[in-house]
This record gives structure tokens, C-alpha cells and sequence, in this order.
């Protein structure tokens, strides 16, 4: 079959296709439970808010759209998070035609990213992670056509304003991404003035704001809830002077053992690794910022503060590092080791699947072998036998993940209220009973 322009987009979407559907099927087949994080994130659903103890309510409000569409149904929830990889893998492929001009070398870009885990084996857990990861896509290619374009256009700039937000809400480490390409453009018209700043700009700056604001004012009457959270996780209150040394070298060293497969997959492609770095070009500048400055800011973050970075925290900043690499060595792939990086594509494909099945079945004690459906009937017919509280459940207080899982699983589809200790079943007066 000749590899023209309409086959090679049909191989696309067969191989994103099959992702979705792999990752929809394997944990749906192998998970009795929603892992920690859905569950957690389906309990605030159940109770919308601007915000909530850790996180602002992005991937909250997605959760709790198919739970309206779908209801209880654990699948539903591994076809979303699938849908949220794809979406950002069409961008990225996209992009990638962009840069490169060429549909093999795009499609290979994308493929490149089957050798990063964060794309495959960790995201049947829907979270703030992969809730960032379509507006991660979006943004940059947004970006993009600003930044190839004399004529800026209105509804390009709106919707870089429009999807950071949407990324920003989902998790505010998104900030790392807008402050890379905001330091892209202060540096094009203020220092080397190679573009002209354009009013159509703040276009976007508005439509940010505009659409965080409920949030910040959430933020405001909440104490700055989740940014304590947030600093209480990298252990910034307890710092040291030691941690602003190893914690940056841990960050790096996870970046680099990360990264092997995918570097593994870039030696099965190319001739040899040589390549130059021209700052004068305007691709590889943009490409540069968008993929490599997050990732130092980061690491600057870690260095400065003495901040611990968690390994998932940079699930988003990898998604176009394979249009890097290939645009990096794209006079260096050899055509005769195409079959050879498709063998080693292929391989690392089918195993995160075999591997995530393996330890869903194998290991007990998870998460994900909750019996929470079993939990749930037995609190149903404890709450039926009181006599002190009468009418429907309807609140449920506990923490995100028992009371959590009795939300998410109770056909009355409680809502659910936080409380640090105990597991409280209420009524619609707020008339509670203690379930013990």
C-alpha cells in the first residue's frame, strides 16, 4: 500500500483509534474499583463547586458531565481520560505537520509518545494530570499560528485565552507552559524585535482573567485552600538547605529514567545522533520554549524553593517532544530503520497494556480493588434501618475517597461534604446519622 496523504492520516486514526479503545477495555476489564484519584474528583462533582481542598474544578466539572450522561459506569470514566490523550495527540500530530511539512515525520512525532508511560500506562486515572493534557495540546498549537503569522487573528488569540484558563483550572502547574510562551513573545518584540506587539494580544490576557475570576474570588473566601495544599505537597514548609540541592538532581534523574524508552525509540530511527542548534530558526526557537523551558523553570522551581517535584506532575510537558526530537534529526532518520522503529514501537505499545493488566490482576490491596459497589448497598440498608433520620440520603460527609466512593456509587448520587474523620449519611435537612 502506497503511503500517500490520505493513508498515512487513516493510520493516524486507526492508531489513536486503537489507543482509545485499548485504554478504555483494559482497565474496565481488570479494575474492580475507580482508581484514588477519579473517585476523588467524581465527590466534588457531586457537589460543584469554583474550587475545592486541592485542586481548582476543571477536571471536577468533566467528570461530573459523563456521570450525567453515563452514570455509575466505570468505563465511562477510562473512555474519558482516553478521549483527553487522543485529543491531545491530534494536536500534537497537527502541530507536528506544521513544523515539519512532511505526514510521515508528524505521525512519527506522535507515535514517539507510546514510549512516554504518562500517555498510556497512568492514564485510566483520570485526574488534574490528564484533565491539562487537550488544553496543553491546544494552547501551544494556538500559539503557534500566532507566532508563524504576520496577521494576528482575533479568534486565535481568543482561544489561547480560552484554553489556558480551561488548563489553569485543571491544575495550576499549567502556569509553567504560559509563562514558557509568554517569555517567548516578551523576547521576540522587546528584546530582538522580530515581531510587532499587536493590541489583538491582550486579547487573550483578558479572556484568561475574565475566566478565572470566579476561582480567585473562590480562592479569596476559602483561605487559599488549594494553594496550601499545593505547597504542603512539595514539602515547601520543611525545607532545607539539603533539599535545594537533592531534590533538583531526583527531579532529573526521573526526567532522564522517564525518557529511556523514548530516547531508545529515537536511536531505532536515526542514523546517528548529530544535530546543531540554530537560535535563528525560528521553529526550533519555538519548539525550544514550548518543550524545554517548562521543564527548566521547573527544575528552578525545585532549586530555588527546595521544592519536591512528583514524578506525575510533568505528565503534559512531554507532549511535544518527539516533534522536537524528529525536527532535531530529521535529516538523520534513515528510511531503511523505519521497520526497525516501528518493531520497537509496536513492542512498547502492546506492553504498558500487558504490564497495567499484569498489576491490576496480580497485586491485591489496591485501590482499584475496592469493593465499593458491595460497600455501598451494605451503607444503603444501614441508612434504611435508622429511625432518626428520615427522607432520601442525600449528603454524604467523609473523606474524598469511602464517602467518595458511597457518592459515586448510591443510586441517589449523594453529595459529598468533607470531614477529615468520620462517615456521616445526612438527609436533605442535614440531619445525620454516624455509619460506623
Amino acid at each position: 500500500m502506497a503511503l500517500n496523504k490520505k493513508n498515512l492520516r487513516n493510520f493516524f486514526y486507526i492508531f489513536v483509534l486503537t489507543h482509545l479503545t485499548i485504554w478504555t477495555l483494559i482497565p474496565s476489564l481488570t479494575n474492580n474499583n475507580l482508581p484514588l484519584d477519579t473517585i476523588e474528583a467524581l465527590a466534588w462533582g457531586s457537589n460543584l463547586d469554583w474550587g475545592f481542598n486541592k485542586h481548582p474544578p476543571a477536571s471536577a466539572f468533566f467528570l461530573e458531565v459523563f456521570f450525567q450522561i453515563f452514570g455509575a459506569q466505570d468505563w465511562a470514566f477510562y473512555l474519558l481520560s482516553s478521549i483527553f490523550v487522543v485529543i491531545a495527540f491530534y494536536y500534537v500530530f497537527k502541530f507536528a505537520f506544521e513544523i515539519l511539512g512532511d505526514l510521515k515525520l508528524s505521525f512519527i512525532s506522535v507515535l514517539l509518545l507510546e514510549a512516554i508511560y504518562f500517555y498510556n500506562f497512568t492514564t485510566p486515572e483520570f485526574n488534574v494530570n490528564v484533565s491539562q493534557l487537550p488544553f496543553w495540546s491546544l494552547v501551544v498549537y494556538y500559539s503557534w499560528k500566532i507566532y508563524d503569522t504576520k496577521e494576528i487573528k482575533f479568534l486565535d488569540c481568543f482561544l489561547v485565552g480560552l484554553f489556558a484558563a480551561i488548563g489553569f483550572l485543571s491544575k495550576y502547574l499549567f502556569i509553567y507552559l504560559l509563562v514558557s510562551i509568554d517569555l517567548l513573545f516578551i523576547y521576540l518584540i522587546f528584546l530582538k524585535k522580530n515581531k510587532k506587539f499587536d493590541f489583538k494580544y491582550l486579547i487573550t490576557i483578558e479572556v484568561f482573567l475574565i475566566l478565572l475570576v470566579p476561582h480567585f474570588i473562590w480562592l479569596l473566601n476559602n483561605d487559599f485552600i488549594t494553594v496550601l495544599y499545593g505547597l504542603k505537597r512539595t514539602g515547601f514548609e520543611e525545607a532545607s538547605i539539603l533539599n535545594h540541592l537533592q531534590f533538583p538532581v531526583i527531579f532529573l534523574l526521573k526526567q532522564i529514567g522517564i525518557l529511556i524508552p523514548f530516547f531508545f525509540l529515537i536511536w531505532l530511527l536515526v542514523i546517528k545522533i548529530k544535530f546543531k542548534i540554530n537560535l535563528k530558526d525560528k521553529k526550533l526557537l519555538f519548539l525550544l520554549f514550548i518543550n524545554i523551558l517548562p521543564i527548566i523553570l521547573m527544575f528552578l522551581t525545585s532549586l530555588v524553593t527546595g521544592s519536591k517535584i512528583r514524578t506525575m506532575w510533568m505528565t503534559p510537558f512531554y507532549l511535544f517532544f518527539g516533534v522536537l526530537f524528529v525536527y532535531l534529526f530529521q535529516s538523520q532518520i534513515n528510511p531503511n530503520k523505519i521497520k526497525s522503529f516501528l518493531y520497537g514501537f509496536l513492542f512498547l505499545f502492546f506492553l504498558s497494556p500487558i504490564i497495567y493488566s499484569y498489576v491490576s490482576i496480580t497485586q491485591i490491596d489496591k485501590r482499584t480493588d475496592y469493593q465499593g459497589k458491595e460497600v455501598a448497598n451494605s451503607v444503603k440498608k444501614f441508612y434504611q434501618s435508622q429511625i432518626k433520620v428520615e427522607g432520601k440520603m442525600a449528603f454524604i460527609k467523609g473523606d474524598e475517597w469511602i464517602a467518595g466512593n458511597l457518592s459515586y456509587h448510591l443510586k441517589e448520587r449523594p453529595k459529598w461534604i468533607y470531614d477529615k474523620e468520620y462517615i456521616y449519611l445526612c438527609n436533605e435537612k442535614l440531619e445525620c446519622v454516624k455509619y460506623e
